[in-house]
């Protein structure tokens, strides 16, 4: 679904990415493992064409991602839903009105079509439409906000969702509950699904396939079996740490 051929990117002198090339199989949830700061969310800006490569290629369903070119960008687009860590919402909108966004940008859908699909959106990320569609975002907690900014990215039935750091900030309870939501959404839906995350335990819960980004390219790549027994050290020391990413590594 999505091909990453020796993606190179940097910022002014340092160098982030130094030739990533991964596939990300359809229908799967492939996690992008990785300490903070190391590139994760560098790789995903990169599909929806949020970044440009400094060189190499990124492939969405066969069309190649040309920020240049916006007849492209708005196919890929179409295609790929992208949750951002605090769910991006508008503060000055309900909640009912930031879910109505997307539909009102590209349906041509009656007031009494729009409700219905925001309740059944809402539904789908375990939300009461009579609860919370005329609450303000600030209103909430970090993880119904989150849920709200699924639904809205659910709204244009992507074909990719791009989770980036999904349960960052979220206590246990909720991580885990998030997690629920995106294992039941690729199974129900059949979405292709990136996450990037340092959180080990909640990752192996919601992916299917792995890779450890480490010093701007990917050194692992495979199932949860395979990267739990892999022989490398810095996956050994990744997985083992208790930290939000391994001790002693330079970036």
């Amino acid at each position: 679904m999505i091909k990453f051929v020796n993606i190179k990117k940097a910022f002014k002198t340092r160098e982030i990415l130094k030739g990533v090339s991964l596939e990300f199989v359809k229908g799967k949830t492939t996690v992008i493992f990785g300490v903070s700061g190391g590139g994760k969310s560098t790789i995903i800006k990169h599909i929806v064409g949020l970044l440009e490569a400094d060189s190499g290629d990124i492939f969405v369903d066969g069309d190649r991602v040309d920020v240049h070119n916006k007849k492209v960008m708005k196919t890929i687009r179409r295609k790929v839903g992208f949750l951002f860590q605090n769910g991006a919402l508008f503060d000055s909108m309900n909640i009912e009105e930031n879910v109505e966004f997307a539909l009102s940008e590209h349906f041509d859908f009656t007031p009494e079509e729009k409700t219905a699909r925001v309740v059944e959106l809402l539904k789908m990320v375990g939300l009461d439409y009579s609860v919370v569609s005329k609450l303000f975002p600030d209103e909430l907690s970090g993880g119904m906000r989150k849920r709200v900014g699924l639904a809205r990215t659910l709204a244009l039935e992507p074909e990719v969702i791009l989770y980036d750091e999904p349960t960052s900030g979220l206590d246990p309870v909720t991580s885990d509950l998030i997690t629920q939501l995106i294992r039941k959404l690729q199974d129900d839906l059949g979405v292709t699904s990136v996450l990037i995350s340092h959180d080990i335990k909640e990752s192996f819960k919601s992916g299917d396939l792995f890779a450890m980004l480490f010093e701007g390219k990917i050194i692992e790549y495979g199932d949860e079996e395979f990267m739990k027994n892999v022989n490398n050290p810095v996956v050994k020391q990744f997985l083992n740490s208790e930290s939000e990413g391994p001790i002693g590594f330079d970036f």
